[in-house]
């Protein structure tokens, strides 16, 4: 019975030993998490919630219990839903979504009312992983529950959209035009890399926490300033920037004046979790960097975090991000006037807008100078997810609404600060950017390069009137510098095609036979996402037949040869009498004529009234062979009654004169 005791004892000491290791682990999770040290927070939790006794009584509703130990709790803690649940959340805000989800799976089976955004954090963490149909399923059932908030029903329903828009982006026909690398190792070392901002042509400002080992040993992984050399698309040769660095704060993400005498820059401090941050400013002094100094209350409001300045390229205005409580909501871009020593004008302070501002966040500005873009990110558009990249074209008072900048370049991840060497009709030629696409904590840089597909052009000739395609008409393109950009001919369907570098204004014209000739301009298309192109229609009116002549028109026949005394017609003559009379005939199937048969005055009167006769007679026969009715010919013979010229002149031979009496006249008599 004794050795019975004993063991009951030494049981229960080992449960009670148990129960006070797995009581500790739990406080101290729940003391890190409220100083939002997330890290240990974690830790702590996981070795609770993966412990073989999970018996702590806390608030109540745990079902585990040892009544010894609860006795002795001095400190209420987290019971076994409320570990899974904050454990999810550690996971969260250490932006690690593979860890953070299974653990909202479960939170998401517990009490719906004790745990109301369980779900919700399910859902953006599945969208997160890139499993967006069971996102889907749950954002949406969680939005139909309508529990949580409006706020939360309202983004539940927003990240749903999200999702629709993912699928799109992920399936566009231009993705094989975009080239996405991260930037070298010794750009992307341990710890976060971010912000890139050019400086001059082959120099850039980036944000790093990489190891310092000048630094002191609790200030490794502070956010420093760093310089890199960019050439041939990398970025190398890295070093620590010549700026003074503060003790026991971050320091980063910097604006200089274009001049390149005035530097502002972000500091920041982290307590309890939550970033404290404020612009500074600096001046170059013999090629150094002074000690930056704090702007005034008007740019860092009290109780606001103020990040993230970027000057705009005429170093007037200084745009930057704020969360101050007279903003729209969450984290706003902001404005302020600059002098021209680059200092800041106070009083000048305005917010950019319900145009670009939502109640969400949008930081990091960065103005493309090339195509007149701001660019910066948020989480409170319609997008990949998370921070996305959006473009604004315009200027300080005037933005036009903002478009997602699409998939590559924007992931499901966070995707913020942005930087280009791109020109007007292509910003995402030559990109850096930061992500934590591919990491599971920090910022990365990549380097992003889209294609410009060449355009492809096209046109069409049609007859005005039956609409129809007009094979081989000569058609000629000119642009808006008047440069020939094709010479080419209609094939049968009427259609010409070339191809352009650019869009333009074109300018097309045509000719065809039996046509008159026209031209047609297109304006030129400004989206350079467009590819394609079709010019506008070009259409030809056809030359109308000329009126038939009218009656009593004469027109006389100098090439109709005969026989010498003959009315025999020569060879050489079939052509003229096909080309002009018959041709006419046809022409004007209706007109009747008169075939006058003329010679000159050699001979009798007699003889040449008959030959005269004969030949017109003979012209007549020739045309009826040819397809004229025999009614609208009538043959006449004049003989040399009826000269055009003098035979003789002064008694003597006018050989001229007798040539061109010698003839053969037809004439419009009437028409049917």
């Amino acid at each position: 019975m004794k050795k019975l005791l004993t063991l009951i004892c030494i049981a229960f000491i080992s449960l009670n030993a148990s129960a006070q290791i797995v009581y500790d682990y739990i406080k101290a999770a729940d003391a890190y998490y409220e100083k939002a040290d997330y890290n240990s927070a974690a830790e702590y939790y996981e070795k609770y919630v993966n412990s073989a006794n999970k018996n702590i009584k806390s608030s109540g509703f745990d079902p585990y219990s040892v009544n010894a130990i609860s006795k002795k709790q001095k400190v209420a803690v987290s019971n076994y839903q409320q570990a899974v649940y904050k454990l999810a959340e550690c996971y969260r805000h250490l932006n690690y979504p593979s860890k953070a989800e299974p653990y909202y799976a479960q939170a998401s089976k517990f009490d719906k009312a004790t745990f109301p955004l369980a779900p919700y954090w399910h859902g953006k963490t599945l969208r997160a992983l890139g499993q967006y149909d069971a996102a889907d399923s749950v954002l949406t059932s969680f939005a139909s529950a309508g529990q949580g908030g409006n706020e939360y029903v309202e983004d539940a329903g927003r990240e749903v959209k999200n999702l629709k828009f993912i699928k799109q982006q992920t399936t566009k026909a231009d993705l094989h035009l975009f080239t996405v690398k991260k930037a070298a190792n010794g750009i992307n070392t341990s710890g976060a890399n971010y912000a890139p901002l050019k400086i001059n042509d082959n120099t850039y400002f980036f944000t790093t926490t990489r190891p310092d080992s000048g630094a002191s040993k609790n200030a490794q992984f502070y956010n420093k300033v760093y310089t890199a050399t960019f050439s041939d698309g990398v970025l190398n040769e890295v070093k620590k920037a010549d700026i003074p660095q503060p003790a026991g704060k971050h320091q980063g993400v910097v604006a200089v004046t274009p001049n390149g005498n005035t530097m502002y820059l972000t500091r920041w401090v982290i307590g309890n979790g939550k970033k404290s941050a404020s612009l500074y400013v600096s001046k170059k002094d013999k090629n150094k960097w002074g000690e930056p100094v704090l702007l005034d209350n008007s740019i860092n409001k009290d109780g606001a975090s103020t990040q993230q300045p970027c000057i705009m390229p005429d170093g007037k205005n200084l745009i930057f991000s704020s969360n101050r409580a007279d903003g729209i909501g969450g984290f706003d871009l902001w404005s302020v006037q600059l002098d021209n020593d680059g200092n800041i004008i106070t009083g000048t302070e305005s917010n950019l807008g319900p145009n670009i501002n939502t109640k969400f966040d949008e930081q990091a500005p960065f103005y493309h100078v090339a195509s007149q873009q701001l660019v910066f990110s948020s989480n409170g558009y319609v997008g990949m997810g998370g921070f996305d990249f959006y473009a604004s074209k315009g200027n300080i008072g005037n933005w036009a609404t903002p478009e997602n900048l699409g998939y590559p370049l924007n992931s499901i991840k966070d995707d913020i600060y942005f930087a280009s060497n791109g020109g007007a009709k292509n910003m995402l030629g030559d990109v850096l950017f930061s992500s934590d696409r591919e990491s599971a904590c920090c910022l990365e840089m990549f380097a992003l390069n889209k294609e410009r597909p060449i355009k492809q052009i096209s046109g069409i000739v049609i007859d005005c009137e039956t609409k129809q395609p007009i094979n081989g008409a000569k058609i000629q393109v000119v642009n808006s510098a008047s440069n020939v950009v094709v010479s080419s001919v209609t094939g049968a369907d009427g259609t010409y095609a070339f191809t352009s570098e650019d869009f333009d204004t074109f300018t097309s014209s045509a000719t065809a036979e039996g046509y008159n000739p026209n031209a047609v301009s297109t304006a030129v298309i400004t989206d350079d996402m467009i590819t394609q192109q079709n010019l506008d229609v070009l259409c030809l009116q056809k030359i109308p037949p000329p009126l038939p002549p009218k009656v009593d028109t004469v027109i006389v026949m100098d090439n109709i040869y005969f026989a010498f005394n003959k009315a025999e017609i020569l060879p050489e003559s079939y052509d003229a009498i096909d080309n002009q009379i018959v041709a006419f005939m046809n022409k004007y199937p209706t007109m009747v004529i008169e075939v006058g048969g003329h010679t000159d005055s050699k001979g009798s009167d007699a003889y040449n009234l008959k030959l005269s006769q004969a030949r017109a007679n003979a012209v007549k026969k020739y045309l009826e062979n040819k397809g004229i009715e025999a009614d609208r010919v009538e043959a006449v013979g004049y003989g040399e009654t009826k000269p055009i010229a003098p035979n003789t002149i002064n008694g003597k031979d006018n050989p001229e004169g007798r040539q061109k009496n010698r003839r053969t006249e037809f004439k419009v008599l009437r028409y049917k």
